[in-house]
């Protein structure tokens, strides 16, 4: 057994373990590992265990798989502590389990140097020495030295006004404040991975090379720094009695350190900077504490406005995989009615959202027959649009193989149970046409029954003492059949909820009974009814937000 621990990318914290003797990295959702990133190739690399030894293997990738920022070529061997990387995204190979102390884990930042990890030094124990605090969200008043405050601003508001991005945003931070603080040795910038996440580094700056291998952060400090909102200083961290149980205070001989907090508009902590050094005769001072706190809270601006501006990327992002799910959806339903002699026809389809899980199609069959189906799936927007179309499929191949609709339904069903949909259902009719014999075979399985209005204008419902359970429930159950003789002139009208549950401002339901009212309108023709129906039904709502996909489908004989 083995672990990967993600880095970098959605999840950082994230422990997968790899058992099985080959596992596949990538995009393609039946991988092993599934990799959420455009620039991953489908089944992009595999770990292999062989004995007690594990290897990657590239799998011919378009961008390629790097062991410890080498790119490999054919099996390479992994060791215990190894980076693995997979374009953006970045893992840790364990042999063993990491220990669940660590908040973060070393990273790779934009130029290949190591990030820090944080470590749990335990919690502090004694008085501060100094403090500033950031709460509201407002700069605090400077009491540095003039040309300090200017180069500071002067600094921050070039470095940050200038960014969106936030991988460019922090970089600029640490460099701007190295020109204002010319004793830090290292300085840093961590941020919460969510509202209640761990904090993970995601900048880091040194001033001296032979420092990059002390990539340790004192999770004492800056526990005390985000639980408090204050900005802390400690003229000697070495030796303050608040870090003495800090191991990497110690390892880093940290003699000065300066800790703000970053705050959000509504006075949450994003996460925290730090300023530390290991001079002894350039400590930090109380003004230095006043411009770090000031920067702080301009950064902690900047890093919100580059959260939310990465947000809206990804938001955007998401909005234009539903514009395209939309034309995908819409391309599975018939363009235009079926031209069948003697018949009329007539459908409606519109979503809530962009993708919706109401279903409907016409299937012509040998004999000649053609089917009308309907359907709803239960639940709303992408999974159910998923699940739609998964059906539509299912219904044309058990339709092509089985003449009897009945066991065509059932043989339905029981394919959308084998599916493991879990709790979903589908409520579904068929309508099955013979223009021969001018009968239609209706099958119901958990659907309103549909209306049949005669040529005198009269409505009854029709086949409901046949109706069976919705698809998905039970896999044996043995559906029944209704089979109506349409005369001329009369019309059927298949529905979804969408249509009989049409909500108004005031709350109420359109219902069953006003649809069945419209049905048989005495001033209006059986070819016209569908038209009439949804502006009826447009009318009663008077421009209230549709709450439910909608669908309906007429047909009937010419009079």
């Amino acid at each position: 057994m083995a672990f990967l621990q993600a880095i970098t990318g959605t999840g950082p914290g994230q422990c997968l373990v790899i058992e099985a003797e080959r596992s596949v990295l990538g995009r393609h959702p039946e991988c092993d590992v599934v990799l959420d990133s455009a620039a991953v190739s489908r089944q992009h690399a595999c770990i292999i265990r062989d004995g007690g030894d594990f290897y990657v293997e590239d799998l011919h990738s378009r961008n390629g798989t790097f062991v410890n920022g080498n790119q490999i070529q054919g099996r390479r061997l992994l060791q215990d502590g190894d980076r693995l990387g997979v374009c953006e995204l970045a893992f840790t190979f364990y042999l063993r389990e990491p220990s669940s102390q660590l908040l973060g884990t070393a990273l790779l930042g934009g130029d290949g140097r190591p990030m820090p990890l944080l470590m749990d030094d335990g919690p502090p124990t004694a008085q501060i020495m100094s403090k500033v605090d950031v709460s509201s969200g407002k700069s605090p008043s400077l009491s540095a030295h003039p040309e300090v405050k200017l180069r500071a601003m002067i600094e921050i508001s070039q470095s940050l006004g200038k960014t969106v991005a936030l991988e460019a945003v922090l970089p600029k931070l640490l460099e701007s404040l190295f020109k204002i603080f010319p004793q830090a040795d290292r300085g840093f910038v961590v941020l919460r991975t969510g509202p209640n996440g761990p904090l993970v580094p995601r900048a880091i700056r040194y001033r001296r090379e032979d420092m990059e291998e002390r990539v340790r952060i004192s999770r004492t400090i800056l526990d005390q720094v985000i639980a408090t909102k204050e900005a802390i200083l400690s003229a000697d961290a070495a030796s303050d009695t608040r870090f003495d149980a800090s191991q990497s205070v110690a390892d880093l001989r940290i003699r000065s350190v300066m800790c703000a907090p970053l705050i959000d508009s509504e006075g949450h902590p994003l996460g925290a900077m730090q300023i530390d050094t290991l001079d002894p005769r350039h400590r930090f001072r109380q003004e230095d504490l006043d411009v770090l706190a000031s920067v702080a809270s301009q950064a902690a601006i900047a890093v919100d406005n580059a959260q939310l501006h990465e947000n809206a990327l990804k938001q955007i992002g998401v909005q234009r995989d539903l514009e395209l799910a939309h034309k995908v959806q819409r391309g599975l339903l018939p363009s235009q009615p079926p031209h069948l002699p003697g018949y009329f026809f007539y459908d409606f389809y519109e979503s809530a959202n962009q993708v919706g899980g109401d279903y409907y199609d016409y299937i012509e069959l040998p004999g000649p027959r053609l089917a009308v189906v309907l359907g709803d799936v239960s639940g709303k927007g992408v999974s159910a649009a998923l699940l739609m179309a998964k059906l539509s499929g299912e219904v044309r191949y058990c339709l092509a193989g089985e003449q009897d609709p009945a066991r065509a339904v059932k043989n339905i069903n029981a394919g959308f149970c084998r599916s493991g949909w879990d709790d979903r259902f589908v409520t579904f009719i068929l309508a099955l046409i013979d223009p021969q014999r001018h009968t239609v075979s209706i099958v119901n399985a958990g659907h309103m029954p549909p209306y049949v209005r005669h040529a005198g204008g009269q409505v009854e419902s029709l086949g409901g003492e046949q109706a069976g359970l919705p698809l998905g429930v039970d896999a044996d159950y043995p559906y029944e059949q209704c089979v109506y003789t349409i005369l001329p002139g009369e019309c059927l009208v298949l529905f979804t909820d969408g249509i009989s549950e049409a909500m108004n401002a005031a709350k109420e339901l359109y219902g069953m009974e006003r649809l069945q009212g419209q049905v048989g309108a005495a001033n209006v023709g059986a070819t016209q009814l569908g038209r009439h129906i949804l502006d009826n039904v447009q009318q009663f709502v008077d421009g209230q937000p549709q709450s439910d996909d909608m669908c309906l489908a007429t047909f009937g004989r010419n009079p």
